[in-house]
């Protein structure tokens, strides 16, 4: 099917999103259940426990025996109450990574306690609507020493809804702000793959919501998550890679297949770069990854380069692409933003 659709229902028995972008899935959130007991985006007082000089952080104690590790260490003493949202997914054994800098996050606007400002999303470029915006921001945030951002869905969108939408954000994060003495507790939960979608799956509109049971069905959600969970990659050009992770690191293989031809090696990893955003996003993974690109001419990897620069542009995910090793392998780091599909997903 043309267009930009969500569907909304279950995968497995749990709540899930899909989001079809011309009958191709381009995202996917799924509830992980009791495999993660703080999920990314909640918000939550934890304890300062003890520093890792070596890593230039601190442990912190948080809600259900779980450990959080925390960058932002500015002023903090052992034993101190801290207030902090979990900014992705964790490996088993591993500390939670937490972040100082909370963000309440709604359909329509950003509240940034750190980060003082009222601003309104460059998406949005219609000189009259940004102004009328902008005042809007400033009358939310009357007294307020919070930021604001108005994101691109406010375009459009009903004034009055807007102002209420932001003074329930502001009531958030003042509520949460003002509960900072106590021991380890959850103050906001993680919102759920169906809230998660109305939030940040709102612009540009969807042509269609499907939540009619049978949904994910009728759209294919439930192949494309089994292909999901198998390390295999078909590319369109005939050839494959392998995204295969380890405890320290994501390894792509990128491989020709059948073609043998000389142009083979560079369509290959070109489609393996265009593809490797997705799957990434898709998997929920994230960290240290080397790419072991199928061999080709040196000449061509500025043109391969290229078009990785353009493929990760768009991903809301902080991704650095370091470059080539001396042993020809392509690295990067991408934010661990969600938590990885195999982890509570497994092959069936």
């Amino acid at each position: 099917m043309k267009g930009r659709v969500v569907v909304l229902g279950d995968l497995r028995g749990r709540e899930a999103a899909a989001l079809m972008v011309d009958g191709r899935l381009e995202d996917l959130l799924i509830d992980a259940g009791d495999a993660v007991t703080l999920a990314p985006g909640a918000i939550c007082r934890g304890v300062f426990d003890r520093q890792i000089k070596g890593q230039g952080g601190v442990f912190l104690r948080l809600p259900g025996g779980e450990k959080g590790f925390l960058r932002e260490t500015g002023g903090l003493a052992p034993g101190q109450a801290v207030l902090v949202q979990v900014s992705g997914g964790a490996e088993p054994g591993k500390a939670v990574p937490v972040s100082a800098r909370l963000l309440f996050k709604s359909r329509y606007a950003i509240v940034t306690p750190d980060a003082p400002g009222l601003n309104v999303s460059r998406r949005i470029r219609d000189s009259e609507t940004r102004a009328a915006l902008e005042a809007l921001a400033g009358e939310a945030m009357a007294g307020s020493v919070a930021g604001l951002i108005l994101r691109s869905a406010c375009e459009g969108a009903e004034a009055e809804e807007i102002s209420a939408d932001v003074a329930q954000m502001r009531a958030l994060a003042e509520a949460v702000l003002a509960d900072l003495p106590g021991a380890p507790e959850l103050l906001f939960d993680a919102p759920t793959p169906h809230e998660e979608a109305w939030r940040d799956w709102a612009e540009p509109a969807p042509d269609e919501v499907a939540d009619a049971p049978g949904a994910m069905a009728a759209h294919g959600v439930p192949e494309a998550l089994a292909a999901l969970l198998s390390p295999r990659v078909t590319l369109p050009v005939g050839a494959h890679m392998q995204i295969e992770p380890t405890r320290a690191l994501i390894a792509v293989d990128v491989n020709t297949g059948s073609d043998h031809s000389p142009a083979a090696a560079l369509k290959a990893n070109i489609a393996a770069a265009r593809e490797l955003p997705r799957q990434l996003r898709l998997r929920g993974l994230g960290g240290q990854i080397v790419v072991d690109f199928a061999p080709m001419a040196k000449r061509d990897r500025a043109t391969l380069e290229q078009q990785l620069r353009a493929a990760f542009k768009g991903e809301a995910a902080e991704t650095s692409l370091a470059g080539w090793t001396p042993l020809g392998n392509f690295e990067l780091s991408r934010k661990r933003d969600r938590v990885p599909l195999a982890s509570f997903l497994p092959e069936e």
